[in-house]
């Protein structure tokens, strides 16, 4: 009798066939939706996942100038996908082109590449971020005014620049979270990435629906600015592990910035929008000024920072332990060298099996008895 063979038919959606294949498929999203430009139906939607959405035009009584502010809605979920795949495909170049070759220059170990990896995605992304940031801030007048972050509270309308800033930030930190699977980073470090791309969408989320965009900027750009410092002295460490100075600017910078938030969210949520003329809950005009809302914020807010403070007092702590480990060890090795220095020259007296006494001279030869 024949047996036939039986031959399985290979899996055509796997994980070999994501892990290898999602650039194709980020690709072929991207390109299928700059192509619907060329038609004219499906145009109309195409520029809903490129282009910035909710344009309002105001025009001043006095004057005929007229003045392009944004709102927010349902559309910029597609917005935000698109530029999640983007996103995808920029950290996919920096990671071919830029990191793996250093990467093999230092040759380092599979833990020290993965920490490699992240500082680098995150410092080139914390530089970009801080000079957009820090130019929106430069360009708006509520950077000097403290009452600009609850006066005329709510901020319902926005510039495009800082729209897109937003935009942006939401589509990178969502993207994280599939680079998690892309990427195959290490089950340890998982979790703490996991926390961290958490509260960032969280809270950056929370500023632009809750229409708190002034002051989630002004708190987010020295923010990004201390991790730029962390991460790059880290990208030094890895070349150099004698370089230190990055890490003492970076802690303290960030304990000042820990304590700009706490203030600032503490002058925002707990006097000005609190004494505000319009405290009211509107979804339809953007208007979130309630007890209930504002504790919530100031609590948010508050806890994420105990939690980044309880975290930066324990990383100092294994720092310093580590230091006195290696000072000990250090002591440790001299004194042993010192005691074999001084053992040297008894063992060198040893010679031909006779030992010579102190000072130098030899032992007297005993005369012998004539037999």
């Amino acid at each position: 009798m024949r047996f036939r063979r039986r031959y399985r038919t290979p899996a055509v959606i796997n994980y070999d066939f994501i892990i290898r294949g999602y650039l194709d498929i980020v690709d072929f999203a991207v390109m299928a939706i700059l192509m619907w430009f060329l038609f004219e139906v499906p145009s109309k939607y195409a520029i809903m996942f490129v282009a910035v959405q909710y344009n309002v035009t105001y025009t001043l009584d006095d004057n005929s100038e007229q003045f392009d502010f944004y709102d927010y809605g349902p559309k910029d979920i597609a917005t935000i996908s698109f530029y999640m795949l983007v996103a995808i495909k920029v950290h996919t170049i920096i990671q071919e082109c830029i990191l793996d070759k250093i990467n093999r220059h230092l040759q380092l170990s599979k833990p020290e590449q993965s920490k490699f990896n992240e500082s680098g995605q995150l410092a080139l992304f914390y530089l970009f971020s801080f000079i957009w940031g820090a130019s929106i801030l430069n360009a708006e007048e509520f950077k000097m005014n403290l009452t600009s972050f609850w006066k005329d509270y709510p901020f319902s309308r926005m510039l495009v620049q800082e729209k897109f800033f937003y935009i942006c930030q939401i589509a990178y930190w969502l993207h994280a979270l599939p680079e998690l699977y892309f990427q195959k980073i290490q089950k340890e470090d998982i979790p703490r990435q996991l926390c961290y791309i958490c509260l960032y969408i969280t809270h950056i989320s929370g500023a632009y629906i809750l229409n708190l965009q002034h002051l989630g900027l002004i708190l987010v750009v020295p923010h990004y600015l201390v991790e730029l410092i962390f991460h790059a002295s880290r990208l030094f460490h890895f070349c150099d592990e004698n370089t230190q100075k990055g890490f003492i600017i970076w802690a303290l910078l960030f304990v000042m910035v820990r304590l700009l938030t706490l203030t600032l969210s503490v002058l925002t949520f707990g006097f000005g929008l609190a004494r505000a003329e319009n405290p009211d809950f509107s979804i339809a005009d953007g208007n979130f000024n309630i007890l209930p809302v504002r504790l919530g914020c100031l609590g948010a807010v508050c806890l994420t920072q105990a939690w980044m403070m309880r975290k930066f007092v324990r990383f100092q702590l294994k720092r310093w332990r580590e230091r006195v480990k290696d000072q000990i060890s250090k002591k440790k090795t001299t004194n042993t060298k010192n005691k074999r220095t001084k053992k040297e020259p008894d063992k060198a007296n040893i010679a031909n099996g006779a030992a010579k006494s102190e000072g130098g001279a030899s032992p007297r030869t005993r005369k012998s008895k004539p037999v």
